[in-house]
């Protein structure tokens, strides 16, 4: 029941003393039962926000699930797995699949592209506070290598669609451009052209992840800290400066942090 509206007797005082008209008073009373009427509506709107942020976090829980199926299969260099199985693995039903990809093909990309985004996040906010672009590509490469053997399944993915890797919009490729370019830009590096520049460094750093996962006996540290060094002499460092960016300390946070950020199982 509507609750009972009791009329000040200085509401009809004022009509008649003109002080205010009887539309005045009609509107004035009338603002407590549009106030009331929309706060009965409150709880159902509510409800509607409510339920439309449990279906858009059901719909997100979804994709990531295909996502994270979809990095296994990468890493296992399967990418003939017909979509039923993608969808058994990421335990969805098979119809919601094309909900949100339109084929495989852009399921892969998009795995791809949530790993090495993830990875490339990461390894930029081990950066921050570093001002030189040469010490900051110095970092990120020498980082980027030690993953092979920390996160070996990101690594598969990475090593069996090199390809769509580097062509990706995101990730890794467009920070080492990014770094290169404006290391260049400073007469740090001797570049004068990027798309040669990063072939050079995606072609040593993908060729040294291949080793390091063919020869786990082989010392990880020595073997990056090595390429490293000899990728900075080719894009115009010096061999003392080479050797003394590469000597620096890492992060501490790198080893205890990088699963943590770029583990397909803890994405959201």
């Amino acid at each position: 029941m509507w609750p009972r509206i009791r009329r000040r007797s200085s509401d009809i005082d004022d009509i008649v003393t003109h002080r205010t008209s009887p539309s005045q008073a009609f509107l004035t009373n009338s603002s407590i039962f549009v106030a009331i009427g929309c706060s009965r509506h409150l709880p159902e709107q509510e409800h509607t926000v409510t339920e439309g942020n449990r279906v858009e976090r059901r719909k997100a829980r979804t994709r990531a699930a295909l996502v994270r199926a979809a990095q296994g299969f990468l890493a296992s260099g399967n990418t003939n797995a017909p979509v039923l199985e993608i969808t058994q693995a990421a335990e969805v039903s098979n119809g919601s699949f094309y909900n949100y990809f339109e084929s495989k093909e852009e399921l892969w990309q998009a795995a791809i592209d949530a790993a090495l985004e993830s990875a490339g996040d990461f390894l930029d906010s081990l950066t921050v506070g570093l001002d030189d672009p040469v010490e900051k590509f110095t970092q990120s490469f020498r980082l980027s290598g030690r993953l092979f053997r920390l996160e070996p399944e990101l690594s598969r993915v990475l090593l069996n669609s090199e390809a769509a890797a580097f062509a990706a919009a995101g990730g890794l490729a467009p920070r080492s451009r990014r770094d290169i370019e404006s290391a260049a830009a400073q007469g740090r590096f001797d570049v004068d052209d990027a798309d040669v520049a990063l072939a050079i460094v995606a072609g040593s750093l993908l060729s040294m992840g291949r080793l390091l996962l063919a020869q786990p006996d082989r010392d990880e540290a020595t073997t990056v800290d090595d390429t490293t060094q000899r990728v900075l002499r080719a894009l115009g460092i010096s061999a003392d400066e080479a050797e003394t960016l590469c000597s620096r300390e890492l992060p501490t946070s790198y080893s205890g942090g990088v699963h943590a950020a770029i583990d397909p199982a803890a994405q959201p």
